[in-house]
């Protein structure tokens, strides 16, 4: 079996696929994230896990499947990048407020052979929000390297009132996608919870 390299620096994804018991070295893989004219949202995301994934390949040592992901928050098809400063930050949250979103994550896999990928879409729905809880908000920190300028699974949790779809993938990996992904890659979860049977 060859050894799994994740191409993202995001502590979220290393999380996710440490609790699916998944064991993996993580590998750089930089690339330029602006979107093309008329690009669609999920055309975007796609797009950009599988370039990750041909760049974390690229730097291999040897043969290996490499793993990479992309989430993007769009609201009416508008993408909603990281907060580039407070101002930007504000009115991503002042957009999102008593509204309903879309987050996309797309995960590419490749051993240089072949890159399978997904796109998983999951409606986001935030209660309002005040100027002065977007205020601090921003204040904690958290906002500034979040695309959409939230996180679900930290401090903005409050935010969200509901959602329909998968909580992982607005995490930033979809575990049941993925999960199928690596299979076909002969890699299995559990490999860090496996227990021999009592005798």
């Amino acid at each position: 079996m060859n050894p799994l390299y994740l191409a993202s620096g995001s502590p979220r994804r290393r999380e996710l696929l440490t609790q699916i018991g998944v064991p993996f070295s993580v590998v750089s893989a930089p690339i330029d994230e602006t979107p093309l004219a008329e690009e669609g949202v999920a055309a975007y995301a796609v797009r950009l896990a599988r370039a990750k994934a041909e760049a974390g390949l690229a730097r291999l040592p040897g043969p290996g499947v490499v793993l990479a992901a992309d989430t993007v928050v769009a609201v009416n098809g508008q993408i909603l990048g990281k907060p580039r400063d407070r101002e930007h930050a504000l009115a991503m949250l002042a957009e999102l407020s008593d509204n309903q979103h879309q987050v996309l994550t797309a995960v590419a896999v490749t051993d240089g052979t072949r890159c399978l990928d997904v796109c998983v879409g999951t409606d986001v729905h935030f209660r309002p929000v005040s100027p002065q809880e977007a205020e601090r908000y921003w204040a904690t920190g958290e906002p500034l390297d979040k695309a959409g300028g939230y996180a679900i699974q930290g401090l903005g949790a409050v935010f969200v009132r509901a959602l329909s779809g998968s909580y992982s993938a607005v995490v930033g990996l979809p575990l049941f996608e993925t999960a199928r992904l690596l299979e076909a890659f002969s890699i299995p979860c559990w490999q860090q919870h496996e227990v021999s049977a009592p005798r």
